[in-house]
């Protein structure tokens, strides 16, 4: 009996936490790897990997982060905790930034007119 109620708490959690990571929600408080990025960080992936499973790029600090070489389109993820937001800005060293990036949120984005992405506090 205590194997059966092991196995559906265990399932249930699952269930739980894939609904959370799935709808990416604001409110969601997920913590860990999601498509291989670590908790923390803002992983960006491979042009046209889709679906996203191996960053080529892993960001951890706050701040401004220049890229180079990056065009098409790449899945960004927001792996980062407490509500840090990430943002893809056109200039270099973190200017004219036209896409926010709530924590836990993602997006698959042309990347050829990006030149930096900033990791912001919350």
């Amino acid at each position: 009996m205590r194997r059966i109620t092991r196995a559906l708490a265990a399932v249930g959690i699952a269930a739980a936490a894939l609904t959370a990571v799935g709808t990416g929600g604001a409110g969601a408080a997920v913590t860990g790897d999601w498509a291989g990025c670590p908790s923390g960080a803002v992983c960006v992936y491979p042009q046209d990997q889709n679906p996203a499973s191996s960053p080529s790029a892993v960001y951890w600090s706050y701040g401004a982060h220049n890229l180079s070489g990056q065009y098409g389109n790449h899945w960004v993820l927001n792996n980062q905790t407490g509500g840090a937001h990430a943002h893809l800005c056109r200039g270099y060293g973190g200017t004219d930034c036209v896409y926010d990036i709530p924590a836990q949120n993602g997006v698959y984005y042309d990347l050829g007119p990006i030149d930096s992405i900033t990791l912001d506090r919350p």
